[in-house]
């Protein structure tokens, strides 16, 4: 009871508290009275929203207010704040903001939050001065501290610290002279001042940049400022004074007045901010007392100056200083001394001089020499001219009477100079005409002409041998008589010397030596005279001339010519030119014959004189001949029927020649004279005029006829054929007809030419000709009327062609075809018809070029036009006449314009690529071995595709990979073949046999333009290694003959290139009379066969056999061939026949084996067929999985009811005993009892297993019983068995 009412009084209470909260309403609660905003926070961007909570969870509205409220912004509804105004925490940082949060009712709640503004760097460091300007004196010392700036940043924390660094410092080479500590602003001097080498003032740029900072934003913003200061340098007494404008050269002439000034110095005080004055004094001289110096630096002459006392010196050196006039910090005057170097100035006041000079040199006036008559040159007279003046002008003149015979040298002098004669007249310089010369040498000062001085130089002149011998004429003219005896004097010739020491000491000679056969001379007293009678033959040789030549004492010659004649006798009778003459004349004709002699005596004389004259004969009084041309004519006429007919023309002549000399001589020859018979009568026409018309266009037309007749009796002389010789132009032809009497000539058109009404002719006078075989002729007039067809067509002439150079940009017109019509109102327009190009000998289209309708031919400028693509352009064009009103408009043949292309040297050589292997072998090499080649074209033409080869670098690859530079072991020798050139390697010398490798050769093709090209031949080497040698019974003598067939028999068994080095003897079998074949094997890919190889190769029979009959001896392992014998052949016929008989008897054994195991395995399988079920069972086990066979080696058929007992020989007769045993083939039974062995009828079975088996795959069996035998299950323990597939769709038959 008390326990319910405890539960009910609560109840009560609960709904109690229940109903006085539904109806109190409580003030909202602002929950965060402080925030932080960014003081950069952008104007209209959120700051921070207000949080503030109600119990009843009313709407609530918020306002702000207070004093900064003017900063933000509230959402009413949202109480997000906005920035309404620019924030800055320098000013402010905490911020005092009320706000007002309301839920609706008439309680709001207000309340003061607090914002603090968090710092953004804002503010740049500001400096505390304007600037900062201090003075130093140049000597402060480094390290000092000069001044200390500041500069103060109003943010906070890292954004208000202030570093400070130098930016910059003007002049820039004052940077390293300053320093500032970053954190405290003090500036120190790191180098030290100087007022006079260095700047007087610096500007320092400093830089206050602050930590940097952010806060809204994320990136950092980073503050600086800068400061200038200006130090200016002062300047101490420190340094020396210093002489301006070194070095000082000053200059005064000699003879210069005392007190005129000379040079003036001047220095400084290097301290020019102290600029003390300056005090010059003269320390030191080379002429003591000659110059002196004022206060102010001036110097002046202190005495008389003579510039010729120095000598060659003409310089004063003084030494002056220069002193402060006050004390520097070290308590000295400081000073400083120089050189002033003071050039006395020449002035000419001395005249030149002569002088001779030895050891040492002293005046001279008189002066002797000796030179040879006829000297050239100069000549030494030991003289020097000299003027004391430092700038002197000496000219050099000759006088005396003898002066034009020499010159002086030099003409014109400045120095001291040895003077000279020139001898410029040397044939003056006759011994014979003057033994001695004066000449007067005259030095004059070209300045002051009035210093001149004379020297006198004698020259004696020395005799020499200077002349030849000389003979009194030039050519000396001399006859003697042909074959004179010898001795006979021609003339006795002399020559003169004027040199006196030649006198009577002359020698004489004849030259060349050739005509000493025939004359000579006497060495001493110049007789010439004949020397040989017999080879003075005047018709051999009628005109000598000879050098007689005459020497001094010193072998100087003289000569002279001698023509000698020889004088003719008559020794020589007439030759007359021709063995016999021989002449036809037709008759009534006139013989006109020359008989020529000749007579070798004198022409001039009577001996060579000819008379000809005739033998008296039958017919010699019809001819008469001249007896001094010798030409023979007949008499009368000649008439062969006068003639007796026996000689049938032939008349026979003795005609003589005969010279004048005493006693005359004669010779006489034979002349024969054929009569021919000539065609006396021509022919006749039967109609003095003929006239014919024809119609134009008609080709072939027949015009008309002619006839005419020849009154000669015989076929060979009144033959008549006709012509047309004028008149036709080539538009008629005629043939000839023969008739019963005379002959007939037809007139047709030429079946190839077209009569035109239009052209010039409307009419032909044709004159027609009739000549019988022997030329005579008459002629006729036959006139042919053309009548009138209108079908004339343009026509193009002749295009002649043109020529284009490769690449051309011409722009004007290339040709111009151009066509005529004959009708006298014609328009013509050309057509391009086609455009083809030969390019590679074949003509292809093409667009180079562009008729246009007036006919001409331009370029195409967007082709390129090459010669190597194409050498000629071929444009077929068509003209039409706009204004035919009948037939064809157009030409008949089109128009044709070649334009050949000419090259110009654009293309370089190109090498034509081989896949040819070039291999050598090295020992059989020597000089000039051609060992490779090349090809090599240039698509140019003419001379510029000429190519010369080179070989231009050879290297060597050996077989380890390292590559040698060689030298030039190859040259190149160019040869042609067509178009191609080739270039045949050759060795310029015999190659290493011991390389192992290959020669890589560049070779180079150039063409005659200059343009080229390389290649790299890779030529292998065959070294000694692969050298075979072969040895052979027969001699040294039979291999050589049979080189050829060895040669060929080895290259067909090793099927290389067989390439011998040698064959010699072989000395170790000398007696047998060997012979050793030393050789190399190589292949066309560069590979090569060692003896074992080769030996190899050679053994097999179908080779050595055919070496074996060449001499081969002991090669490989082929049997050593017997002489023939048939018993021996028999006996190996025989085992041959032996040997295919036991080969079928084991054939025939296999076969029967495995026929057996076949029956084996299939009566495996019906033993184990027996224990199926099988509904197609009909008697006898089946065999699983296929068909019973049905007859031995049969096809196997399936589902066939035979007895199987029948096909495996086990009838029903058969014996328990035989199942048995084929029951004893289960191979289930021996699984099921592992006792038993069947291990001899298994390993059968494997055999057979193992014989179709290769590899580890599955076996493929050669029929269906073996893949079911192998069904029966995989032996125990198999690591690979074997799987069997039965698939019942597929029967044997099938597969």
């Amino acid at each position: 009871m008390l326990a319910d009412m405890e539960v009910f009084s609560r109840s009560v209470l609960c709904l109690l508290c229940i109903f006085s909260q539904s109806n109190a309403n409580t003030a909202p609660e602002i929950d965060v009275s402080v925030y932080q905003v960014c003081e950069d926070t952008p104007v209209g961007t959120s700051a921070f929203t207000i949080a503030a909570s109600d119990a009843e969870n009313d709407p609530l509205t918020f306002t702000l207010t207070g004093v900064n409220a003017g900063y933000f912004k509230v959402d009413t509804n949202t109480g997000v704040v906005k920035v309404e105004r620019q924030l800055d925490s320098e000013s402010n940082a905490a911020m005092l903001l009320g706000v007002d949060v309301s839920d609706g009712s008439s309680i709001s709640r207000i309340r003061q939050i607090t914002v603090i503004l968090l710092d953004a760097n804002d503010n740049k460091p500001i400096f505390q001065e304007a600037s900062y300007d201090f003075e130093f004196a140049e000597n402060t010392p480094v390290g000092s501290s000069l001044f200390r700036v500041n500069a103060l940043d109003a943010d906070s924390s890292v954004a208000g610290a202030v570093k400070y660094s130098i930016d910059e410092v003007s002049p820039s080479s004052g940077f390293g002279l300053f320093t500032i500590v970053d954190t405290t602003g003090v500036v120190k001097l790191t180098g030290s001042l100087n007022y006079t080498e260095l700047s007087t003032f610096y500007r320092l740029k400093i830089n206050a940049s602050d930590g940097g900072g952010n806060c809204f934003f994320e990136h950092t913003t980073y503050f600086s400022s800068v400061a200038f200061s200006f130090i200016t340098v002062v300047d101490i007494p420190d340094l020396d004074p210093s002489f301006l404008g070194v070095p000082y050269v000053g200059r005064v002439e000699e003879n210069s007045p005392v007190g005129q000034s000379v040079f003036k110095v001047t220095a400084v005080d290097q301290d020019t901010g102290v600029n003390d004055k300056i005090i010059f004094s003269i320390e030191d001289s080379t002429a003591d007392g000659l110059f002196a110096i004022s206060g102010d630096g001036v110097i002046s002459v202190n005495s008389e100056i003579d510039r010729e006392e120095f000598g060659d010196s003409d310089t004063v050196t003084l030494t002056v200083k220069a002193t402060e006039s006050k004390q520097n910090i070290h308590g000295v005057f400081a000073n400083v001394t120089t050189d002033v170097l003071i050039n006395i100035i020449d002035v000419n006041d001395n005249s030149p001089l002569f002088y001779k000079c030895g050891f040492s040199c002293v005046k001279e006036s008189h002066y002797t020499e000796d030179i040879s008559e006829n000297s050239l040159g100069s000549i030494s007279i030991n003289m020097t001219v000299r003027d004391l003046d430092k700038i002197s002008k000496t000219k050099l003149t000759l006088g005396g009477a003898d002066k034009d015979v020499f010159a002086v040298e030099p003409q014109f002098t400045t120095l001291d100079s040895i003077v000279q004669l020139v001898v410029r007249q040397p044939q003056k310089l006759d011994f014979e005409k003057t033994q001695q010369m004066v000449v007067e040498v005259i030095a004059t000062d070209q300045d002051v002409t009035s210093f001149q001085t004379t020297a006198t130089v004698t020259i004696n002149i020395k005799d020499i041998n200077d002349n030849s011998p000389t003979f009194p004429k030039v050519t000396y003219r001399l006859s003697v008589a042909e074959h004179s005896d010898v001795g006979t004097e021609l003339a006795r010739i002399v020559a003169e010397d004027p040199d006196t020491m030649d006198q009577d000491k002359i020698t004489y000679s004849l030259l060349p030596e050739s005509i000493r056969l025939y004359f000579d001379v006497d060495e001493y007293e110049g007789r010439v005279y004949v020397k040989n009678k017999t080879l003075l033959d005047r018709e051999i040789r009628s005109l000598y001339s000879a050098t007689l030549e005459a020497r001094d004492t010193e072998g100087k010659p003289g000569t002279t010519v001698l023509e000698i004649t020889l004088t003719d006798i008559n020794d020589q009778p007439p030759v007359i030119n021709r063995d016999s003459y021989l002449e036809f004349v037709k008759e009534g004709g006139q013989l006109k014959l020359k008989i020529e002699a000749t007579d070798l005596d004198d022409p001039d004389t009577e001996n060579s004189q000819i008379v000809y004259g005739i033998k008296e004969s039958s017919y010699s009084d019809n001819f008469t001949i001249d007896p001094n041309t010798g030409v023979l004519r007949n008499s009368g006429e000649l008439d062969r029927e006068a003639l007796d007919q026996e000689l049938e023309g032939r008349i026979e002549l003795n005609v003589t020649a005969t010279d004048k000399g005493t006693p005359p001589l004669s010779a006489s020859v034979t002349v024969i004279i054929n009569v021919e018979d000539v065609n006396d009568n021509s022919p006749q026409f039967e109609a003095p005029s003929y006239e014919f018309s024809v119609k134009e266009g008609e080709k072939g037309a027949f015009v008309g006829s002619v006839t005419a007749e020849d009154l000669d009796q015989t076929t060979d002389f009144n033959r008549i054929s006709f012509s047309i010789i004028d008149g036709s132009f080539g538009s008629f032809i005629m043939r000839t007809f023969a008739m019963e009497r005379g002959y007939r000539g037809n007139i047709t058109v030429d079946p190839d030419i077209e009569l035109d009404y239009e052209s010039e002719r409307k009419q032909f006078r044709l004159r027609v000709e009739a000549v019988d075989l022997e030329q005579k002729a008459a002629e006729v007039m036959v006139v042919v009327n053309v009548v009138d067809v209108n079908d004339e067509r343009p026509e193009f002439k002749e295009t002649k062609p043109v020529s284009v150079k490769e690449n051309t940009t011409i722009s004007g017109v290339v040709g111009r075809f151009s066509a005529h019509d004959k009708d006298t109102l014609h328009h013509l327009v050309y057509e391009l018809e086609s455009m083809e190009c030969r390019c590679n000998s074949s003509l292809t289209p093409c667009s180079y070029f562009i008729l246009l309708p007036t006919g001409e031919v331009i370029l195409n400028h967007e082709l390129k036009v090459d010669y190597e693509r194409c050498d000629q352009v071929l444009i077929g064009a068509q003209v039409i006449d706009e204004l035919t009103e009948k037939g064809e408009n157009n030409s008949a043949t089109k128009g044709q314009m070649v334009i050949n292309i000419e090259d110009i040297n654009d293309n370089v050589p190109e090498f034509i690529f081989s896949d040819s292997v070039f291999v050598v072998v090295s020992e059989s090499t020597s000089k000039g071995t051609s060992v490779a080649a090349v090809t090599a074209t240039d698509q140019d033409s003419g001379i510029n595709r000429q190519i010369e080869f080179k070989v231009t670098s050879v290297k060597f690859a050996h077989s380890n990979n390292q590559t040698d530079k060689m030298r030039l072991a190859f040259e190149a020798v160019t040869t042609q073949q067509k178009d191609v050139y080739v270039g045949i390697i050759q060795t310029t010398e015999g190659l290493g046999v011991t390389l192992k490798g290959k020669y890589l050769v560049t070779v180079t093709a150039t063409d005659t333009g200059g343009l080229f090209t390389s290649t790299v031949l890779e030529i292998f080497t065959i070294d000694e290694t692969y050298k075979v040698e072969l040895e052979f019974t027969s001699s040294e003598e039979e291999v050589e003959r049979k080189l050829n067939d060895i040669v060929r028999a080895l290259t067909a068994a090793t099927k290389a290139a067989v390439q011998i080095v040698s064959i010699n003897a072989d000395e170790s079998s000398r007696a047998s009379g060997g012979t050793i074949i030393v050789a190399y094997f190589v292949y066309s890919n560069g590979t090569a066969l060692n003896s074992d190889n080769v030996e190899k190769m050679i053994s097999d029979p179908a080779h050595y056999f055919v070496l074996k009959e060449l001499g081969l001896k002991n090669i490989g392992t082929a049997p050593v061939l017997e002489a023939s014998d048939p018993l021996k052949y028999g006996l190996m016929g025989m085992l041959g026949g032996l040997i295919v008989m036991l080969a079928v008897l084991i054939t025939s054994l296999l076969c029967t084996r495995r026929n057996y195991r076949r029956k084996l395995k299939a009566a495996k399988a019906m033993n184990s067929a027996s224990m199926v079920n099988s509904d197609n069972q009909k008697s006898g086990p089946v065999v699983p999985g296929t068909n019973k066979y049905t007859m031995e080696g049969a096809n196997p058929v399936l589902n066939l009811n035979i007895d199987t007992t029948l096909v495996l020989d086990l009838d029903e007769e058969s014996s328990d005993v035989d199942k048995v045993s084929l029951n004893s083939l289960d191979r289930s039974d021996d699984m099921d009892f592992p006792e038993k062995d069947t291990k001899p009828i298994m390993n059968m079975i494997q055999e057979e297993e193992e014989e179709e088996e290769e590899g580890s795959g599955p076996p493929e069996y050669i029929e269906p019983l073996g893949a079911v035998l192998a069904q029966r299950g995989p032996k125990k323990g198999s690591e690979n068995p074997h799987h069997g597939y039965n698939n019942p769709a597929f029967s044997t038959t099938d597969l």
